[in-house]
């Protein structure tokens, strides 16, 4: 198998191969960054015309279109781990997808899966409780709130209709009923922590994911692309993975 790794040269870019490498020795690794200087890695995806099975983003959201074009043009499944698209970066996505199978999520860890769906069982279960959720994480990531902590909101979100979503609360503290609170911390080198709270009059119940190492997206990544490979066209999520799994 060939996978393209675009975005090879940042922090995922680089133990994404280090996980392939251990985890598939046979597998051909194409690195593609727009910022490379080594002279071996592709600088764009057109300057790469061989064959490919695959190919995995870890880049930035800004090179979506050119992406999603040259995906769809060499027929290619796609796994998009970047987030902070444009609508119209967003509306490539979907069109790349009714060509090509599209893999689309914010976050690579299974336990992620694992957590939106509890997120989802539990503000279903607690109707009237207040919700906020948290995110901490490195303090060189540059987007607010993170997409992991957005999917968890839209997980909230789905399970009480009339709730509406709400980041920070700056000016006035006081929280409103529907409110679905979410707060984004940037501190040290914290891979990544997601914390829900469900808190009623008599209880809380606290839902909790720590990312220990990057590699466990990389771990992700991987079982994503040799699942993306047998689809059909079309946009797919992470949980699209865990639903084959707990079939």
């Amino acid at each position: 198998m060939k996978y393209i790794i675009h975005g090879a040269c940042g922090r995922m870019g680089q133990v994404v191969q280090q996980v392939f490498r251990e985890k598939l020795p046979d597998a051909d690794l194409i690195p593609v960054d727009p910022m490379a200087k080594d002279g071996e890695t592709y600088t764009a995806l057109a300057d790469y015309t061989g064959p490919a099975d695959c190919i995995i983003d870890f880049s930035h959201h800004s090179l979506t279109p050119a992406l999603t074009a040259y995906a769809a043009a060499k027929k290619l499944p796609l796994i998009i781990a970047t987030t902070g698209q444009t609508e119209q970066e967003l509306a490539c996505i979907r069109e790349a997808a009714k060509t090509v199978p599209v893999l689309f999520a914010s976050n690579f860890s299974m336990g992620i899966v694992v957590l939106t769906a509890l997120a989802r069982q539990a503000a279903k279960a607690f109707p009237d409780a207040d919700i906020e959720i948290v995110e901490i994480h490195h303090n060189r990531k540059l987007d607010v709130p993170s997409g992991t902590a957005l999917t968890l909101a839209q997980a909230v979100l789905s399970a009480r209709p009339g709730s509406r979503l709400v980041i920070g609360r700056h000016e006035n503290g006081r929280r409103e009923p529907t409110d679905i609170g979410v707060h984004s911390l940037r501190m040290g080198n914290v891979v990544g922590v997601h914390e829900i709270h469900i808190c009623t009059d008599t209880q809380t119940l606290t839902l909790r994911h720590e990312a220990h190492d990057r590699a466990l997206f990389a771990e992700g990544a991987l079982t994503a692309a040799q699942w993306v490979v047998t689809m059909e066209p079309g946009l797919y999520d992470i949980q699209s993975i865990l639903n084959g799994i707990l079939q």
